[in-house]
This record gives structure tokens, sequence and C-alpha cells, in this order.
């Protein structure tokens, strides 16, 4: 996108400027002695997928967490006895407020597994801290964001990592190879699914936030509503079913979607679709859900090359499902003028000639994705990021556009130079937001 682009976006959005007041810029190391320097990590978010970061940065050498932050306090005794104690390692630091993290010269990287509404606003702030980052999908809660975290990025030089581990498995990037060699001859279309079982969470009510939680934290980027929690007494959103409410989350096309759209558009070889379809609803539970539960889109691309049409389709539904790609829940399936190709799950394919099951190949772990990243970190090679700042700008779009054509239930014409919905304002008022200060994206980074 041009600055001229950019501009008009912000324009057209009414986006208003926003700042990281008070942040120090640059303030961690910005030359390595070697490969096997120890690299210091703060992991931001520490429930759902935060343990898995912890995790994975265990099983990596010369990998140190010094810090854990999270608005919620309750969750440091049981990550740290869980991930430290009982592994006789040292118990590293707390905090609440992600800001007095970014002053800590000694960290390196921020690890980002927070809602989706903290992902671009953490990621920039880190790069201009001189913090590296790897940030769980989708990048970005909506589509101005993604242009801001690819700017970050580049202009502070910061190794930046979207978490859709898939890039980084051996089995799935000779699978997109084969296919981009022309296994399957010409291909014209990917079909993505995304069948996560979600059930019926109930109803919520307001009430007031436990006292261990920075509840002005935790909304951050979006603006103040009230505290909520279930039937239980448990929060309502806090800490996994933000999710489904617009202000936090972007359903599963954005939780589990996202590594779909991003294996799709990898294999097609596109980036902006010029036309996008999509219908959606809340059609099983009557619960506090808000984001769609069932939803159908399709996308229609250019190929560059040869200027052919090409498409891609996504469906998302969350309750009893036949088993379309070959996966326990989602996948990605190729057709080619030869044949076809399965992408279930993470780790590789499965390739049909003539309708037939003629290879395999399974060979992945997340650890790869961790590993490619801090491997670039010491390196500072940014070109063998396997999930770019860019690629996870165009594929969380995807997601954004999907619910976006769903939520004024018409078909969305795109504007690929300036990432907009030609002429409907309201579509373009939700590939943005207004911001909360002091938690606005800021609108020059």
């Amino acid at each position: 996108m041009s600055e001229v682009s950019r501009r008009s976006f912000l324009k057209h959005s009414g986006m208003a400027a926003g700042a990281a007041a008070g942040l120090l810029i640059g303030t961690s190391k910005t030359s390595w002695a070697g490969a096997n320097e120890r690299v210091r990590v703060a992991v931001l978010g520490i429930n759902g997928r935060g343990k898995e970061h912890l995790s994975c940065y265990a099983k990596t050498a010369n990998t140190e967490v010094t810090t854990l932050c999270d608005p919620d306090a309750r969750l440091f005794a049981p990550r740290i006895k869980d991930f430290f104690t009982d592994k006789q390692k040292s118990e590293p630091k707390t905090e609440q407020d992600l800001r007095r993290v970014l002053e800590d010269k000694d960290i390196d990287v921020i690890s980002i597994a927070t809602p989706n509404h903290w992902h671009s606003l953490a990621t920039i702030w880190a790069c201009q801290a001189g913090k590296d980052v790897y940030v769980e999908k989708p990048m970005t809660h909506n589509i101005f964001e993604g242009r801001q975290v690819v700017a970050a990025a580049e202009k502070y030089q910061r190794i930046v990592q979207h978490g859709v581990q898939l890039r980084s498995n051996p089995g799935f990037q000779r699978g997109i190879q084969k296919l981009k060699d022309g296994v399957i001859g010409d291909v014209y279309m990917a079909r993505c699914v995304c069948y996560k079982w979600r059930p019926d969470v109930g109803k919520a009510h307001v009430a007031d936030p436990p006292k261990e939680l920075n509840w002005d934290v935790w909304q951050g980027p979006a603006q103040a509503e009230p505290y909520y929690a279930n039937e239980k007494g448990e929060g309502a959103h806090a800490h996994y079913y933000w999710h489904w409410k617009w202000a936090y989350g972007n359903g599963d096309i954005g939780n589990q979607g996202v590594h779909q759209l991003d294996a799709a558009r990898w294999g097609l070889g596109v980036e902006v679709p010029y036309r996008v379809t999509s219908m959606g609803g809340l059609l099983l539970w009557h619960d506090y859900k808000e984001v769609f539960d069932v939803s159908s889109t399709s996308y229609m691309f250019k190929d560059k090359a040869t200027g052919k049409d090409k498409m891609l389709t996504l469906e998302v539904r969350p309750w009893y499902s036949n088993d379309e790609a070959g996966g326990s829940s989602f996948g990605v399936l190729f057709y080619g003028t030869k044949g076809y190709m399965s992408f279930p799950e993470y780790e590789g394919y499965k390739l049909f000639l003539e309708g037939k099951l003629t290879e395999e190949d399974m060979e992945g772990s997340t650890v790869n994705h961790f590993q490619n990243f801090l491997d670039c970190v010491r390196d500072r090679k940014a070109e063998n990021i396997t999930s770019k700042a860019i690629d996870g700008h165009y594929s969380s779009a995807l997601s954004h556009y999907a619910l976006t054509g769903a939520r004024v239930n018409r078909v969305l014409e795109i504007d690929t130079e300036k990432e907009m919905v030609k002429n409907d304002d309201e579509a373009n008022s939700h590939l943005t937001r207004v911001y909360r200060e002091p938690y606005a994206v800021p609108v020059e980074v």
C-alpha cells in the first residue's frame, strides 16, 4: 500500500492518530555475539496459547523466559509452578502491564499470546522498544492494523514472526513446493474447512472484575465495556470466549481459520482478493457469543503472472460435521487440472491423482516455528522468517474481509491497491476501529 493509499484509508475510515506515549525507543541490544547467544523472552498472555509458548521455548537451546506478563495476576503462580519451579528453573519476573516489560533492556523478545485486539499494538510497541516479536494469529484485529505492523517491523528492523506454525513444518513446505512445481497441474482453487468443536457457552451478566485482574489493561485498544461473568461466576470473555465478542476477537475465522487461509493463499500464490462474498450467523446457540459461529465465504483473486482468476473458499461450523480434508477438524484442499492435494492440520500433505492417494508426507512440530524465529533473531536475516509480517497482514485480512462481508450482507468489491471496499463506507468502517487512549494503534509508527 502506497503512502497516498494508506492516508486515504485513514481518512476514509475516520481513524484518529495515536501514539505509544511513554515507551522507550530502541531499548534492547541491537547486535548479537553469535548463534549460541542466549535469547531472553517475555511471554505476554500466559493462558491458552501462552502455555504453548512456554512449552516451546523450553524445548529450544539457549533460550530463557525471564518474564511473564498478563493482566490477570491469578495466572502467575500456577504457570511458575508448572513451567519453572517443578522443572528446577529460576522463577521469572511477573508484570501485569506490557509497558513496564518494554522498559527492561535485558529482554530481547516479546512473545504475544494475548486476545486478538492486543496483537498489533503490542507488536508495534515492542518494535519501537527494540524488541523482536513472535505474535499469535491473527496478527491483526482489523485490516488497518496490518500495514502498521509491517511498517513498524521495517522501520525498526525487527524480526516479526506470525504464529502460523504450518509455515515452518518440513512436510507442509515440501507439499507446497510440489504444488507450485505442478504436481496436480494448474491450480485453480483452494477450499478451507474449519470445524472445531465449539459448544453452547450459556448466558452472561455484568459483574465486578476480580481484584487480581487489571481490567483496563486487559481491554487495551478496545472501547471500555463492563466485565461480564457467566452463569458459574467465571469470566465470560476473560480468558477464552473473547474470540466471539466483536470488541476482542474474530470468531473461529480468525482463531483457527486463519491457519487455513494462510496455507491456501501460500499455495495459490495470491495476496489481496478483488471480490469477497460471505454469509454467516449465530445459527446454533442462544448464548453470549456475538461473532458468527457458522459462515461460508468465497474469495476471487487475479493471478499476477497469468491474469487468470483463482478461487478460495472457507467454511466454518462448530458442531457435528463430516470430515472433508482428512484431518480431525480443519484443513485445506487444493484442486488442479491433474488431481488434488489435501493438507490436513499442520504437518504435511496427501496427494491424490486420478482420485487415488499416491503420496503422503507428514513431518512437523510447533517447535519448528519458534526455532525458525529464534534463528532469525540471532542471525538478523529477516528474509529467512517463514511467516513474515506482510504474510500475517495478507492472511489475517482474509478473515476480516470474510466477517465484514457477512456483517453487511453483501458482496465486497475490493480495491486491491488500497485494500479497501469500493464505495462502501459501512464495510470500510469494519476494517479499522475507534481506539481508546492511551492504547491507540499509531497512524505514524
